[in-house]
């Protein structure tokens, strides 16, 4: 691949300007020394990733995670919480936000699980093909694509892509979804644009760069080094003088 060079300080286009659109794997290489090494790393097992992909939904990544260690802190394991009170797991995740809403949810899916598999095993998910993998987490309640997404790419280690809405907002300034695509349906289109091996770096890549310079609804384009293949840069810039 060639390489690319971005102006420093970019400026609006004139209308006769053409932009160059970028690859997955340009991004992914541009992004790379500023946001890289992409190596992968497990956080939890799958079943622990269930209930911390749970607390952090409508939450900060600090209170989530907060509220998963005071979690485990009162109960010990994922098999108490599943036979606990739902009012003592409320008040154990109650920093996290949503706790009347979230812990019986969580009891709820720790024993669905329990009831499927007779254990909290979820590690013969890594053998399925990600399509029927995606399919099962989805079988539980609040688990939709990007929570799904979450738990298979960040504890099994497969090319799941997790479409949050820093992911979702980057990709549509840049162009590499539609403007009425919604979070939903952008994890399979962005999943098919890059090998398997590349879906976390892209992950990374496009997460980061929403959440330290592609903002919203202010974004750095002065400062990103994407801007000079971005179709969005316009709107957010000063119009470039012309003679």
């Amino acid at each position: 691949m060639p390489k690319i060079k971005s102006p420093r300080k970019p400026r609006a286009r004139s209308k006769k300007t053409p932009v160059p659109r970028l690859t997955a794997q340009e991004i992914i290489k541009l992004l790379g020394p500023s946001y890289g090494p992409f190596e992968h790393a497990r956080r939890l097992d799958p079943a622990e990733e269930v209930v911390f992909t749970i607390l952090s939904q409508h939450t900060s990544d600090t209170n989530s995670e907060r509220a998963f260690h005071r979690l485990m802190e009162e109960f010990g394991s994922l098999e108490a919480v599943a036979q606990g009170d739902v009012e003592r797991i409320a008040q154990a995740v109650n920093i996290g936000g949503l706790a009347r809403i979230k812990a019986p949810r969580i009891k709820r899916v720790l024993n669905l699980i329990l009831e499927k598999q007779g254990n909290l095993n979820l590690t013969f998910l890594a053998e399925m093909p990600l399509k029927e993998a995606k399919a099962w987490l989805r079988e539980l309640p609040g688990i939709g694509p990007k929570s799904a997404a979450v738990i298979l790419c960040f504890s099994l280690g497969m090319p799941a892509m997790a479409v949050d809405t820093h992911v979702h907002r980057v990709s549509k300034r840049l162009g590499l979804i539609g403007p009425k695509v919604n979070a939903d349906n952008a994890h399979d289109i962005l999943e098919a644009m890059v090998e398997p091996q590349e879906v976390y770096p892209f992950h990374v890549a496009l997460i980061t760069h929403g959440r330290r310079v592609c903002k919203a609804p202010r974004p750095r384009c002065a400062e990103c080094v994407l801007a000079f293949g971005c179709p969005s840069r316009d709107l957010f810039l000063a119009p470039a003088k012309t003679a």
